[in-house]
């Protein structure tokens, strides 16, 4: 079998928890004493820079501030982000935020068929295994042979640091892995890491430019929601399973 591994993007791709983080962070902002609130267009803005404290710092670079408190400010944000992470745990711990359509799924397919599964995010580990425990159960991180997270590499997407830091520590060849993706940035680290990817975009990034994708879907779909117009390779016609994933791959790369 050709395909050896997938690699998930955690952050709109496993699920839509963009709305979450967004809360979060502006509950932070008011816990900290400051008047910023995010709305929905200019957060989706902001997430074209990868990393909750890179993204706080993308910000309060737009701010008129005299230098004296641009710098007070920018002091505050590991703070900031801590407190964020905080209430988003307790978001997601309540349950108010599922897996995407089809993910549970597919990665019961995987597992049953011995491809091995891998987390590649620039969210913290603590983020991911609140996400993985709530939605998928107690053991859930050991459904992964590798979580590349947070600060783990030094450059964040859209570089391809962190793919390539989980292809080193499954020991396989990108061309023998599958990376899923939600975001142009994403698509642009996983491509340059040298993996096949899978998009599929979510609210906040479906006017992002993929073109480079190596195949775009709205969702993976599931029985309760195929997909309504599937491409004709897809093994089942309605759902992105191992077998389609499998074949597609084949078609794409062959490994030196």
């Amino acid at each position: 079998m050709r395909l050896k591994a997938l690699i998930f993007d955690v952050d709109g791709t496993l699920a839509d928890t963009e709305e979450a983080h967004r809360s979060a962070f502006n509950e932070a902002f008011a816990q900290h004493g400051l008047d910023w609130n995010w709305s929905k267009p200019q957060y989706a803005e902001l997430l074209l820079t990868t990393g909750g404290k890179e993204r706080i710092a993308t910000y309060v670079n737009t701010l008129d501030l005299p230098a004296d408190r641009r710098a007070a400010v920018i002091a505050q944000i590991p703070a900031l982000h801590a407190a964020k992470t905080q209430r988003y745990v307790q978001i997601i711990e309540s349950g108010g935020v599922p897996l995407r359509d089809g993910v549970e799924r597919l990665l019961r397919e995987a597992r049953e068929a011995g491809v091995a599964l891998a987390i590649a995010t620039t969210t913290s580990a603590q983020n991911v295994a609140c996400l993985l425990q709530t939605t998928l159960g107690p053991d859930a991180l050991s459904w992964f042979q590798a979580i590349g997270a947070g600060d783990d590499v030094p450059r964040k997407k859209p570089a391809p640091d962190i793919y390539l830091d989980v292809l080193r520590r499954l020991g396989l060849r990108a061309c023998d892995c599958v990376a899923l993706e939600d975001s142009a940035n994403g698509l642009r680290s996983a491509k340059a890491a040298g993996l096949f990817t899978i998009v599929t975009p979510s609210y906040w990034t479906r006017a992002e430019d993929f073109s480079a994708a190596d195949l775009l879907l709205p969702t993976l779909g599931s029985s309760a929601r195929p997909l309504t117009h599937p491409p004709a390779m897809l093994v089942e016609g309605t759902v992105l399973d191992i077998q389609s994933i499998e074949a597609r791959l084949r078609e794409a790369t062959i490994c030196a």
